[in-house]
């Protein structure tokens, strides 16, 4: 089955040269080169992949993942900018981005990035199992397929990297996770030096399902290692 990839991209040799990259991966590919425009295209459709610039002319790359994620959409997002400074691809990140690749980039290591996306899709799709959709411990309650999530019966706001953490953590309890692995398995992008980042999410999802974030009970910490979602009974 063909792939369904939205491009909101300004540049039009840019989008011309990605949209003949992404039909030699069986891809079909809608594309606008306005943000407004790109976002009503998100919003409507259902895409596998979404590839949006951060630099548009007529709307911001990141209030466009922004209001993409707010509104439940979760097809992966693969970033495009001429920016490199370290603070822009954590924006990036937190934002709600899967990836992130800076201008000008190798054709090949774009469809590097856009081949390993798709092989995370279909490995989650695969490895779908239907006994993890619902995750209850201590008055936590996970629905993984509406992506719900209540504390004693009181609706949680999460984030979708903050949620995607959760889940990641609760199917494997008792597992410790490194930063390095959160960052992969949850972002997608494997780059030592974002750590941190890992640490900002972990850090607002237990203020928000913890009773005392100071003493977790649910998301621990296994010092000198990463992170574990509780497996005492």
């Amino acid at each position: 089955m063909k792939k369904e990839v939205l491009v909101i991209e300004d540049d039009q040799d840019i989008v011309d040269l990605l949209t003949i990259h992404l039909k030699d991966l069986d891809c079909k590919v809608t594309s606008s080169l306005l943000g407004e425009k790109g976002l009503e295209y998100a919003e409507k459709g259902h895409y596998d992949l979404i590839i949006l610039d951060l630099m548009l002319p007529d709307m911001d790359g990141m209030e466009i993942c922004r209001q993409i994620r707010a509104q439940k959409i979760y097809s992966p997002i693969l970033m495009l900018t001429a920016k490199s400074e370290d603070i822009d691809k954590i924006l990036g990140l937190e934002t709600g981005a899967d990836d992130y690749l800076t201008k000008p980039f190798n054709v090949r290591e774009f469809i590097s990035r856009v081949k390993a996306i798709f092989r995370r899709i279909d490995m989650i799709r695969e490895e779908k199992d239907p006994a993890k959709d619902k995750i209850e411990y201590r008055g936590l309650h996970v629905d993984v397929e509406m992506r719900k999530v209540l504390i004693d019966g009181e609706k949680i706001a999460l984030t979708p990297k903050e949620f995607d953490l959760l889940v990641l953590l609760a199917t494997h309890t008792g597992k410790s996770f490194s930063r390095e692995e959160l960052l992969n398995q949850v972002w997608g992008y494997e780059f030592l030096g974002y750590e941190h980042t890992v640490n900002s999410h972990i850090n607002r999802l237990r203020s928000k399902i913890e009773k005392d974030p100071n003493n977790p009970e649910f998301v621990l910490t296994t010092w000198g290692v990463g992170y574990r979602f509780n497996d005492e009974d």
